[in-house]
Formats: structure tokens, C-alpha cells, sequence
């Protein structure tokens, strides 16, 4: 099939916080031919990346609890158990941005990463897809209240033991689109990140015999 788009006019109607686009358009058929002029509006670009926090050792996973405004009227009220995660800026690495946000929201080192994918988040009214990652921690040095306070962030961190995390999907507790498919995308690699993980860390602690004159020195490797 041949897919085609006519984009024939756009308008800003709301510029703050959220930027809104105004769309006239129409688009081909299934069955051929155009379809009639479509006036539709869009959010326009909040690309993310986050990541699920994954400490391979003690079958953990670290995430933070926050305040969120699109989910006023639901469950618990506005504050949600989420992986860590931000905004992308033009030209931004999206690895880098989960590595600076594990640090912001959580106090937490990513000691290795693992892409996971991307995704569309709510293509019928929004342009924004979220890269997703999981990234290797030591839950044992998390912990508390984070945030930047000037971007108006209140994050606490919260860590949860794996087979507690996946009843939780069901609980109601974790109810996000980016938090349920890290879950399960971990459930899925669980074991297989728990032999890769675990040997990294035993590598690191690994003693390494280097010749220095006559003597042998014992020099660790730190992760």
C-alpha cells in the first residue's frame, strides 16, 4: 500500500508549559483515494527517555514516586510509582539524559545500560515517543527525597523487590504505560540480566596481579 499525507494548514493555539498545534488535513485510503479534510489537534513535541532501575544482585528494582497532574481524578490521586526519566532536548543523547535523571530523581549511578525501545505514548493527540531503557544500580546506596527544586521536582525514591514489582501490575500501584512495559520487558530479561550483571560485577571485584619492579602488586578494578 501506498500511504500519502497532505498537510494543508497549521496553527499554534496554545504556546506554555504544553505546546498545542491546530492541524487541516487529509490522507489516502485503504481502499484508494483520499479521505475528506481532517481538523485535528496535536501536543507537540515532549520526547523522553526513561529507565527502569534494575540492581541484578539483590533482584530489585529502584523507582520514584512523584507528583503528576494527568492523574488528579485516578487511584491514589496525582502521585504515581514511575522508572526515572526526563524531557529530551534538541540533539540530546537519550542514554545521557536517563544516566543525569537516575542521579537527579534517585541519588542513583547507572553502572550499565540496556535499550529496551521506543514507543509512541498517545499517538491519536500527541507527537511525543518515549525511549526506554534498563539501566544497572546498587539499590543498597538509594535512597530518600530528590529533585531538582528549580524545575519544581519532588521525587522519593522507593525500591522494590522484582516478584513484588510484578504483582504490583496487577495491584493497581504501578499504572503507567512506561513503568508496565519496563515490568514486563524486565520480567521477560530478568534472568538473562542477572548472569550478565552479576558477572560485570564480579569482574570488577576481581584482583588484578600487575608487575611493579620486582614486586607483585594487587590493584582492584572499581566499577
Amino acid at each position: 500500500m501506498r500511504y500519502a499525507l497532505e498537510v494543508i494548514a497549521r496553527e499554534r493555539c496554545f504556546s506554555g508549559f504544553l505546546r498545542l498545534t491546530r492541524y487541516r488535513l487529509r490522507h489516502s485510503l485503504f481502499m484508494g483515494g483520499w479521505g475528506p479534510i481532517l481538523e485535528r489537534e496535536r501536543m507537540e513535541y515532549l520526547n523522553s527517555a526513561a529507565a527502569i532501575l534494575y540492581d541484578a544482585t539483590r533482584d530489585q528494582v529502584v523507582m520514584v514516586e512523584q507528583f503528576r497532574i494527568g492523574a488528579l481524578e485516578h487511584g491514589r490521586g496525582a502521585w504515581t510509582l514511575e522508572p526515572v526519566g526526563g524531557v529530551l532536548k534538541t540533539g540530546e543523547d537519550a542514554s545521557e539524559v536517563v544516566r543525569r535523571e537516575a542521579m537527579e530523581e534517585a541519588g542513583c549511578k547507572v553502572l550499565d545500560l540496556e535499550p529496551i525501545g521506543a514507543y509512541h505514548v498517545s499517538p491519536g493527540t500527541a507527537a511525543d515517543r518515549v525511549r526506554l531503557f534498563c539501566g544497572h544500580v546498587d539499590a543498597a546506596l538509594v535512597g530518600g527525597i530528590h529533585g531538582l527544586r528549580e524545575e519544581g521536582e519532588d521525587t522519593r525514591v522507593t525500591v522494590i523487590n522484582m516478584g513484588q514489582a510484578i504483582k504490583e501490575l496487577y495491584s493497581g500501584r504501578i499504572d503507567t504505560s512506561v513503568a508496565i512495559i519496563a515490568i514486563q520487558w524486565l520480567t521477560i530479561n530478568r534472568e538473562r540480566l542477572r548472569v550478565k550483571w552479576n558477572r560485570l560485577g564480579e569482574y570488577h571485584a576481581q584482583p588484578m596481579r600487575v608487575r611493579a619492579g620486582n614486586s607483585d602488586v594487587e590493584a582492584v578494578l572499581n566499577s
